[in-house]
């Protein structure tokens, strides 16, 4: 699945009409994203998300949120002070 908009470092838009929020700590793998990055969404058991985008050329993994779903505060703020 293609980007459509990722003008937002932590939103990404893809081609089929879905968005999704990125969680804070992941966002650095996706400085090198670009339109043509073939992106594939999966299902996970995660403490913060509820699926994970891979980055087929790479094998990066960001944990993401469907846009305008919570994240789970206190376990988003152990994570985040972990580094």
């Amino acid at each position: 699945m293609k980007i459509l908009e990722h003008s937002e470092s932590h939103i990404v838009k893809m081609q089929d009409g879905s968005a999704w929020q990125i969680f804070p700590g992941d966002i650095d793998q996706t400085l090198a994203w670009l339109p043509t990055t073939e992106l594939r969404l999966f299902e996970i058991n995660d403490d913060v998300a509820t699926h994970a985008l891979i980055n087929a050329d790479d094998g990066t993994r960001v944990r993401v949120r469907q846009l305008g779903d919570k994240w789970p505060e206190s376990k988003a703020k152990k994570i985040l002070s972990r580094g």
